[in-house]
């Protein structure tokens, strides 16, 4: 066991899967000499040369369809899209042709492509640089996605989409990456495996990357007044562990989601469906969203107010207890 910060988490985990295969290679812009904008690929280029650790150009369409030609050939690339917003010029790649070469071919062909995305806001950036944009692919047929919260998820989560012969959208909480924790050497659950943080009678609060911290926080204060709240690290948006968020749904009878993007066609929305669906008469007050507003992300000035923070989280929570 050891502590690290997030994004130091991620570069370990890079760092043991290249030195186990080395068909792995990471590659993106300003990956390699600057080690990345925010330093996660830091020291990987010195280490394993230019040829593993690829500076492309800004181009994020070509690093996308690169990695596809590459993964047809047998080796594992790993993708960084600088931010969240960049990926759009990546879109028509990811979603017509990785997504569907493995259905297209009847299974014949491996995709082991991993596109690593920082996601989310808090960070007192522009828009493009602080977007959650994750209902888009996990709508998307064919695409595993995965959101860590933690050094210990990020240094063994990083490692397993490498390991998984679909292509999978690893999404990095930003305003994380900095934030400590300990690191198992071993991992104690699957790439699509929930994890219950805590287990509560009252209520039950469901999030994933940069908002753990901010349910966790909410549970906290809650407990201060007296109230049972659980939280539910996602950890895996598609596919979703419905076992296990029905188990918790069932446990408590009312559940609020929180995450940074919109509500509106968000993952907070499929969850709240498919609860609904499973659990409606063991519910005790309607699925309730926490996320931020359905418009453009906004000046930093302004972006505390924008993203649910933990006095929202709350305000949920009683409301989910006066019904």
């Amino acid at each position: 066991m050891t502590t690290m910060t997030v994004g130091a988490a991620i570069n370990a985990g890079l760092r043991k899967a290249m030195e186990d295969d080395d068909k792995v290679l990471v590659m993106g812009e300003d990956v390699g000499v600057l080690g990345g904008v925010f330093r996660v690929t830091d020291g990987l280029q010195k280490d394993f040369a230019e040829g593993r650790v690829v500076d492309t150009p800004l181009a994020e369409s070509g690093i996308v369809g690169t990695a596809i030609g590459l993964a047809l050939r047998g080796y594992r690339p790993v993708c960084e899209i600088q931010f969240d917003g960049f990926v759009y010029p990546a879109f028509d790649q990811i979603v017509s042709q990785l997504a569907k070469m493995r259905a297209r071919s009847g299974g014949r062909l491996a995709l082991p492509v991993v596109i690593r995305i920082p996601v989310g806001g808090g960070i007192g950036a522009v828009e493009h640089h602080s977007e959650s944009n994750e209902a888009y692919f996990a709508h998307t047929a064919g695409l595993r996605v995965v959101s860590c919260s933690n050094p210990d998820d990020a240094f063994h989560m990083i490692q397993q989409a490498i390991n998984s012969d679909d292509p999978v959208i690893f999404y990095e909480p930003k305003r994380r990456y900095w934030e400590k924790g300990e690191v198992l050497t071993s991992p104690t659950r699957g790439l699509h495996d929930a994890a219950v943080l805590r287990s509560g009678t009252d209520c039950t609060l469901v999030a994933h990357g940069p908002t753990v911290k901010t349910a966790l926080a909410a549970a906290a204060a809650a407990e201060e007044d007296g109230f049972s709240v659980g939280v539910v690290d996602l950890r895996s948006i598609s596919p979703l562990d419905t076992e296990t968020l029905r188990n918790e749904a069932t446990s408590s009878g009312r559940v609020v989601i929180v995450h940074e993007a919109s509500t509106f066609v968000s993952i907070g929305s499929e969850i709240a469906a498919s609860i609904s669906e499973s659990c409606f008469y063991d519910l005790q007050a309607p699925v309730l969203r926490v996320g931020a507003y359905n418009m453009p992300y906004p000046p930093a000035s302004v972006e505390d107010d924008f993203l649910p923070d933990v006095d929202r989280v709350l305000a949920a929570v009683d409301r989910s207890l006066s019904y």
